[in-house]
Parts: C-alpha cells; structure tokens; sequence
C-alpha cells in the first residue's frame, strides 16, 4: 500500500524503482508510523482512526479490547510523505510525562500505563 499511496494515488515517487535491498533499508521517501509501534506506542490511538474512518462500517475491520485489528491481516497507520520525514523511537516516558499525557487523553493514569507499558 505503501507503494501504491508513493507511486500512484500521491505520485510523489512515481519512477522509483527499489530492490528489495533497498525497501528493507527504507530507501523509499517518507514513513508510515504505525499506532502500537516504536514511534506511536499508545495502540489506543487507533480508536481516532478507526473513528474517523468509519472502518468497522466501511471496510468491516474491527478493534478488539486489546487494540488488535481483526481481521489478523489488517493494518493501520500514518503516511507521512516529506523527503526528510525519518523513523523515530519514543524512549522512556516519566512519571510528569505520564501525568500530562492522561490529562490530555481525557484518560486515567493506570490507562495510560496500561497502553505505554513498553515505555515506562
């Protein structure tokens, strides 16, 4: 899909011809950060997404308590098309950090906790 949004629907890579090599490598132009991964840890975030599409009613792809997708193959994320848009990691996230995120989140500390476990 990602191909598809570089070369077609954005055009933005139109002539680009990778290896394998090179995809594994990320030699593509822009990034497509993915909810539950190293650069949007918190899967709740999914719930905006999933919201904002419609997805369950549109595409019949659903959210389970955990923030997996179902079907087992679906996938969800961002695209980010600027040639200097670059993976990242989210570190460890502090207690203020923490305290700040459930505030805005409109979400309880042990939520939070709960969906940045991996980074706390």
């Amino acid at each position: 899909m990602h191909e598809k949004v570089r070369k077609k629907i954005w055009g933005y890579s139109s002539n680009e011809s990778l290896s394998n090599k090179d995809l594994i490598k990320e030699k593509y132009v822009g990034i497509r950060p993915a909810p539950g991964y190293t650069a949007c840890p918190d899967h709740s975030e999914k719930l905006k997404i999933f919201d904002l599409l419609s997805a369950e009613k549109n595409i019949g792809v659903s959210l389970t308590e955990s923030m997996a997708m179902y079907p087992n193959s679906s996938v969800s994320g961002y695209y980010f098309s600027h040639p200097k848009s670059k993976y990242f990691s989210v570190g460890k996230v502090k207690e203020d950090q923490i305290i700040d995120y459930a505030k805005r989140k409109e979400m309880t500390i042990n939520e939070v906790e709960k969906w940045l476990q991996s980074n706390i």
